[in-house]
């Protein structure tokens, strides 16, 4: 093939490649999710790995790249390229695919089992559309026990994160089989932990003046008849939820909890209540005030 009928190709490959990610961008206006690359800070956010060991050079199947450290706001999921300026780049890359001329090895990153692109974001578009099996890349793995599923969205992860962090809170702790109460709930990931340290120090102070220590998991089954429940009451008696939607009671538990602790510390001793009501006030979203008064309103006449 002459370098004119290449180059031919090499622009046709490219006007392909943009019109499947037209069509997939149509195909998923409602859901724009499920059309855009992930983003490695995104879920580097998200999983908050520990410790980054370089791998080497390895060969890794295309299908499993997932996202990109910079660029995926000019890729989208199947790393069909969204923007017209990259048409230049992106043909110079698919010219030296079908010329079979080998590149340099890409960069990646590997989390949860899947890989983002740090160097070489073309390179691996044109192999998606050439349908390329496999690529050489140098690889840095970032240790998590998450294990991400390759179309998975970032609010998809994020739950996955939840719902994991939620096994190993009620596994480690027998939270359920202690209290029954099996929908301690999130919206965001990292609060398990937030309860548990709850838990210890309320352990601590169970054990002040007392001679013989108590358990952990009678501590457990103090902390959510004694601290936890009382405050969930005020949420529902105050019809809280509905000011913060998408929420959950936990996570207004927590918020409330550490907005309580702030206004004892600036004025003393604050009622519970009212340190609820206050937070409410102060962030919650004003549509749901209507709500809550309508709400409010049927209670008092149920009540009768």
């Amino acid at each position: 093939m002459d370098y004119d009928a290449i180059t031919q190709q090499a622009s046709m490959d490219f006007s392909r490649a943009r019109g499947k990610a037209v069509l997939s961008q149509i195909q998923n206006f409602l859901n724009v999710d499920r059309d855009r690359l992930l983003s490695f800070n995104d879920v580097k956010d998200i999983l908050k790995p520990k410790n980054e060991v370089y791998m080497g050079s390895q060969t890794v199947p295309i299908k499993l790249i997932v996202g990109s450290e910079g660029r995926y706001h000019d890729f989208n999921k199947y790393f069909l390229p969204k923007r017209e300026h990259l048409r230049h780049r992106w043909q110079r890359v698919d010219e030296a695919h079908i010329k079979d001329i080998i590149l340099p090895s890409i960069l990646l990153y590997e989390i949860g089992g899947v890989y983002f692109v740090r160097d070489g974001n073309h390179r691996v578009s044109v192999a998606k559309l050439q349908n390329v099996e496999f690529i050489d890349a140098e690889v840095i793995s970032l240790t998590t026990e998450l294990n991400i599923k390759p179309m998975m969205t970032t609010d998809e992860l994020r739950i996955a994160l939840i719902e994991y962090e939620k096994k190993i809170f009620y596994s480690e702790t027998y939270f359920g089989d202690l209290t029954d109460y099996w929908d301690l709930n999130f919206s965001s990931p990292g609060r398990y932990d937030v309860i548990y340290n709850h838990i210890l120090v309320h352990k601590y102070y169970l054990n002040e003046g007392v001679e013989e220590e108590i358990p952990f998991n009678d501590a457990v089954v103090s902390w959510y008849k004694n601290v936890y429940n009382p405050v969930i009451a005020i949420i529902k008696e105050q019809w809280l939820l509905v000011n913060f939607p998408g929420r959950t009671e936990a996570d207004l538990y927590v918020w409330i909890i550490k907005h309580w602790d702030f206004l004892k510390k600036k004025y003393g001793t604050y009622p519970l209540h009212l340190a609820a009501g206050d937070f409410s006030k102060k962030y919650g979203q004003d549509k749901g005030k209507f709500s809550r008064s309508v709400l409010m309103l049927i209670k008092r006449i149920f009540k009768k």
